[in-house]
C-alpha cells in the first residue's frame, strides 16, 4: 500500500483519482510547517503540493521513507531540490498545466492597464462617474516585446497577433527562421527592443541573467510611456526602478502578478496610479488547477507503482548500474553543452552529436540529454537529463545523432556541432585516465585542454610571439594561467589557431580589451564551467 500526502488544497478531480487508485491511500494535511511538516513527510511514500508549503533541508532531515515530491504547477522554488536529491527523492512538476491560464492573465493585465479597469471600477464603487478621467489606449497597432519564447511566451505572442499587435521577441535560443515561422521580429538583446516597444512582458525563470532585467539603467533606453507586465517570477524587474519610472513618466504603467518576496502586502506600487497588481494569480483558474492536480497525481502514482519518472527536475531516470557505467561520459557531455552554448553565443536551431569509439555502443540517448541539459542550463529553469531533449524540441532545435564504433586517438569521444543564426561552431571532449574530462577539439582545431573552471579562449593568427604577448598581459594584470593548450591549422606556422587557457580567478573587461589590441588576436571568449569534480544535481 502506497501512502500519499496532499500538502495543499488541490482540485477535487485529483482527490478522486487518489480515492479510485488501487493500492493507494492518502491523507490531506494542509498548512504544515516546521517539525510537524518534517514528521509528516516521513510517514508517506509520496507527496503533492502547490506553493503553500516550503520543503527545506530541515523538512527532509532524517527522512527515510519519502520517494517522490510532485509540484502541481511549474515552479519548484519552494522545494529544495538539492536536499531532495541527497535523500533520494524524485522531484517532478507539471510544466504544461497552466500555460494557457498564465498567457491569458498576461493579457488581462495588459488590457487592465490600457483601459484603466481597476481605477474606473473603483470610481464607480465610490459613487463617481468620471468618464473623462479614464481615457485609455487600444492594443491594436502597438508593439509588444516578449522576453522568453518558451511555451507561455509563444502563447502570449500568438494572442498579441490576434489583437493586431506587432511582436518583438528575445530569447537566447530563438533563431531568425524560428522567429519568421512565429511571425515575430527577433532582436539580439533586451536593450535593443526597449526603444521600439509599447508593452513589455517577461516569461523566463529568475536567474542571475534575468534578475533586474529592467533596472535604473534601462529607464533611459525605454520608449516613453512603456507599460511593463510580469506574470513570471518576482525579481525580474527591479521594483524600485519601476517606482522611479512611474514617477518620472518614463513608464506609462506597471502590472505585476509576482513579487521578489511573497506573500507581498506592502509595496509602494500598490498605491501608485498607473499600476495593476494581483496576488500571484497567473495559474489561478479552475481549468489550470484541475489540469495540474490530475497530471500531478498521475505522475505520483505512476512513479510509486511502476518506477516511471516524467518531468523530473532533479534526477535522471537511470538505474544505479547504468549510472555508474556512464558517469564520466555524462559529465563530459554536460560540460560540452555548457561550453558550446557559451562559445556560439547566439540562437541555435540545429545540434549534431557524434559518438565515436566504445561510447558509441552505450545508451547515448541519456548522454544526448546530458549535453542538451548543459546547452540549456543557463537559459531554462530546472533543466536536466529528463526534460532537456523535450525543452530543446520545444524551442525548435533539430537534433541529429551519429555513431561510429571505430576508435580515433581516444578510446571514446563525443563531438558536438551546433548552428543557428548563420553561425556554426564545434567542440569535442574525451575522458582521460580515471574520469578526467578533456577538451580535445574546438572549431576543427585539435588540442588538449582542461574542461573545468574558467577557460579563456582566443582565436588568433599563428605568428611568433603571440603566446608570450598574451602571457605578458595576464601576468601584468595578476591573472594566473593554470594550463594552456593551442590548436592550429596544419603543421606550418602562419595560419589560424585557437588557444585555450585555464585561468585562476576572473578576467576583467579591461584585460580583455587590452588583449584585443594585439593585432594577431581576432576573437576572445571567457567560458565558465563547473569546477573539477563538480557534478550537476541530477548526477549527484
Amino acid at each position: 500500500m502506497h501512502r500519499i500526502l496532499v500538502l495543499d488544497d488541490i482540485a477535487q478531480e485529483g482527490l478522486d483519482l487518489l480515492a479510485a487508485a488501487p493500492g493507494v491511500e492518502y491523507e490531506v494535511r494542509t498548512k504544515l510547517k516546521g517539525e510537524e511538516l518534517r514528521q509528516a513527510l516521513n510517514e508517506f511514500d509520496g507527496a503533492i503540493l502547490r506553493s503553500g508549503v516550503k520543503i527545506t533541508p530541515e523538512s527532509l532531515e532524517g527522512n527515510t521513507r519519502m520517494r517522490a515530491l510532485v509540484r502541481a504547477g511549474v515552479g519548484t522554488d519552494n522545494i529544495d531540490k538539492a536536499a531532495a536529491t541527497r535523500r533520494g527523492i524524485v522531484v517532478m512538476n507539471t510544466p504544461a498545466g497552466n500555460t494557457v491560464s498564465t498567457a491569458e492573465h498576461t493579457f488581462a493585465m495588459m488590457l487592465a492597464l490600457s483601459r484603466n479597469i481597476a481605477p474606473a471600477h473603483q470610481s464607480l464603487a465610490e459613487g463617481r462617474w468620471d468618464r473623462k478621467a479614464y481615457m485609455g489606449n487600444q492594443l491594436a497597432g502597438k508593439t509588444l516585446g516578449v522576453v522568453g519564447m518558451g511555451r507561455i511566451g509563444r502563447e502570449v505572442a500568438a494572442r498579441a497577433q490576434a489583437f493586431d499587435m506587432n511582436v518583438v521577441a528575445f530569447d537566447p535560443f530563438l533563431t531568425d527562421d524560428q522567429a519568421e515561422s512565429l511571425k515575430v521580429k527577433r532582436v539580439e538583446t533586451v536593450d535593443e527592443m526597449l526603444p521600439k516597444i509599447d508593452y513589455l512582458t517577461v516569461h523566463t525563470p529568475l536567474t542571475p541573467e534575468t534578475k533586474g532585467l529592467i533596472g535604473m539603467a534601462q529607464l533611459d533606453k525605454v520608449k516613453p510611456g512603456l507599460r511593463v507586465v510580469n506574470v513570471a517570477r518576482g525579481g525580474i524587474y527591479d521594483e524600485a526602478a519601476l517606482v522611479t519610472g512611474l514617477e518620472s513618466g518614463k513608464l506609462g504603467g506597471v502590472a505585476l502578478d509576482v513579487y521578489e518576496n511573497e506573500p507581498c502586502t506592502d509595496s509602494p506600487l500598490f498605491q501608485m496610479p498607473g499600476t495593476c497588481c494581483t496576488p500571484h494569480l497567473g495559474a489561478s483558474t479552475e481549468e489550470a488547477q484541475t489540469q495540474v492536480a490530475v497530471e500531478g497525481i498521475h505522475l505520483l502514482i505512476n512513479y510509486l507503482q511502476t518506477g516511471e519518472i516524467r518531468h523530473s527536475v532533479n534526477v535522471a531516470s537511470l538505474d544505479p548500474k547504468t549510472l555508474s557505467e556512464l558517469r564520466s561520459y555524462l559529465n563530459i557531455a554536460h560540460r560540452l553543452g555548457l561550453l558550446i552554448h557559451q562559445w556560439h553565443g547566439g540562437g541555435i536551431d540545429q545540434i549534431r552529436l557524434r559518438y565515436r569509439g566504445d561510447v558509441a555502443g552505450k545508451d547515448t540517448r541519456v548522454l544526448t540529454n546530458a549535453f542538451c541539459a548543459g546547452l540549456l542550463e543557463r537559459v531554462v529553469e530546472d533543466v536536466n537529463v529528463i526534460n532537456s531533449e523535450m525543452l530543446s524540441k520545444e524551442r525548435g532545435i533539430e537534433l541529429s545523432i551519429e555513431h561510429n564504433s571505430d576508435q580515433s586517438a581516444f578510446t571514446s569521444s563525443i563531438i558536438a556541432e551546433v548552428s543557428g543564426g548563420g553561425k556554426s561552431v564545434s567542440a569535442g571532449a574525451a575522458v582521460l585516465g580515471h574520469g578526467m574530462p578533456r577538451l580535445i577539439l574546438l572549431d576543427g582545431y585539435r588540442l588538449e585542454s582542461f574542461l573545468d573552471g574558467r577557460l579563456f579562449v582566443f582565436a588568433h593568427k599563428d605568428v611568433p610571439g603571440i603566446i608570450g604577448s598574451v602571457g605578458t598581459v595576464f601576468g601584468k594584470n595578476g591573472v594566473n594561467i593554470a594550463q594552456m593548450a593551442v590548436g592550429r591549422e596544419g603543421d606550418a606556422p602562419g595560419g589560424q589557431a585557437i588557444g585555450v587557457l585555464s585561468v585562476d580567478g576572473d578576467v576583467p573587461n579591461a584585460v580583455v580589451n587590452e588583449l584585443m589590441e594585439i593585432d594577431a588576436i581576432q576573437q576572445t571568449k571567457l567560458i565558465e564551467l563547473p569546477a573539477a569534480g563538480e557534478l550537476p544535481t541530477w548526477m549527484s
